[in-house]
């Protein structure tokens, strides 16, 4: 029996006539359609969760990477799209690959700028001398962290700056100028490293002028050898993070304007501080050499590693309590 007749039919079929049968036709319709729907959907996330097992592909490691060395470098074509007016010089030693470090550690940078929250060059901020020393350290170290950071993806073992700076701090090193007058190869010595990285924040400011804000981060360093106080690689540039909100009317002006401060916020800067240390690591060449010294010395652990199990394999108690030789258990003797 179908709807129509069912409706025809009931106590109130007189009173729906022909159209309301239609309309609880149509309504009955949709409810099909919608489950229908929502069941296809179902299927299609569950379809796209999970590969079976039966079909997924063996993935191999240690394969040839792709864009490894330009991954995350930006282009001409990203600074324009960026409004990015920043640049960055990076200098290599002509013998860099003979002479790479692999122990590199990143020393306490120093800030050049006032210490101060400025805006448009102006300081909006009046902090007293006590103030500007922490903010000053604060800055510093945010860009040292990232320096770090990034250059542990690389083929170099970044020490600790927490042991560098107890370290520094046992020879009485406290500020910049103690630090200028340690020769290279002595801090090699009391580090442990081949290289010593020196960094100076040279810009840390903010820029806001209603439908623009950016903030710009700029820095300039050296690494340098500790074995013979070479420079292995200068850099010096900065990195504009910019926001552009364009507007016609006086409203979209206002709004804009108020939107565009948003880009001052702590985490864009963060963002800033990040890219220009990532963009200076990336113009390092990679260095062969050191891959290799970096696998050799796991290996050699590794093996030394396996010959100290070997030697010092722990005895294993056999079911009467009597301890086992070599992983064997041995024969519990009854004679008295």
């Amino acid at each position: 029996m179908d709807l129509a007749s069912t409706c025809q039919q009931g106590p109130f079929g007189a009173a729906l006539g022909k159209g309301g049968c239609q309309e609880e036709q149509g309504v009955v319709t949709h409810k099909l359609l919608a489950c229908f729907g929502v069941g296809m959907i179902a299927v299609g996330l569950a379809g796209c969760a999970r590969v079976a097992p039966s079909t997924e592909e063996r993935r191999p490691f240690f394969q040839p990477e792709y864009q490894r060395e330009t991954h995350g470098r930006k282009t001409l074509f990203d600074r324009i799209v960026e409004l990015d007016p920043g640049g960055l010089e990076v200098k290599v030693a002509p013998d860099y690959q003979r002479n790479a470090p692999l122990r590199v550690a990143v020393l306490p940078f120093t800030d050049r700028g006032n210490a101060n929250f400025v805006v448009d060059k102006i300081p909006l901020t009046f902090r007293n001398q006590r103030e500007r020393a922490l903010w000053a350290w604060t800055d510093a170290q945010r860009l040292r962290r990232a320096m770090v950071a990034y250059l542990s993806e690389r083929e170099f073992e970044v020490i600790n700056p927490i042991g560098i700076d107890a370290v520094l701090k046992s020879h009485g090193i406290t500020d910049e100028a103690d630090l200028q007058k340690v020769d290279p190869r002595t801090l090699g010595r009391w580090l442990g490293a081949d290289a010593v990285v020196y960094g100076e924040v040279l810009n840390y400011e903010a820029y806001y002028l209603a439908l623009v804000a950016a903030w710009q981060v700029s820095m300039r360093g050296r690494m340098v050898s500790t074995a013979n106080g070479e420079a292995l690689v200068s850099f010096d540039g900065s990195r504009y993070s910019v926001n552009l909100l364009p507007a016609l009317t006086v409203e979209d002006i206002a709004i804009n304007s108020a939107e565009s401060l948003l880009q001052l916020r702590d985490v864009v800067l963060a963002r800033s501080e990040e890219e220009v240390c990532r963009e200076i690591v990336l113009r390092v060449p990679v260095s062969e050499k050191s891959r290799l010294e970096i696998a050799r010395e796991a290996l050699e652990r590794d093996s030394e590693a396996e010959e100290s199990d070997v030697h010092h394999e722990p005895e294993q108690p056999n079911n009467h309590g009597a301890p086992a030789r070599g992983g064997k258990l041995l024969a519990h003797d009854p004679s008295p």
